[in-house]
């Protein structure tokens, strides 16, 4: 599972990559079980937005994931998240 802020563009990022079966959007933590996107937007449920990765590791390592978020994840610049 990998939480870079919103999470439509890390889902898209992961599914492009060879050995990805799968890529999922949702929610961690929070206050409240299965909310809504208009929920986790107003802030106040404490969700972080993450996307659940399925992967065969014969085909891409874990190291190889870490890459591709660090390339769409810079937690130092405004607006990558």
């Amino acid at each position: 599972m990998f939480g870079a802020g919103c999470f439509w563009g890390v889902e898209y990022k992961f599914a492009k990559v060879d050995g990805v079966n799968g890529a999922v959007s949702g929610y961690s933590g929070g206050k409240l079980d299965n909310p809504t996107y208009e929920q986790v937007c107003t802030n106040n449920t404490d969700h972080a937005e993450v996307v659940l990765v399925d992967y065969d590791p014969d085909i891409v390592s874990y190291e190889k994931l870490l890459d591709v978020f660090w390339e769409k994840h810079d937690p130092t610049t405004l607006n990558r998240q």
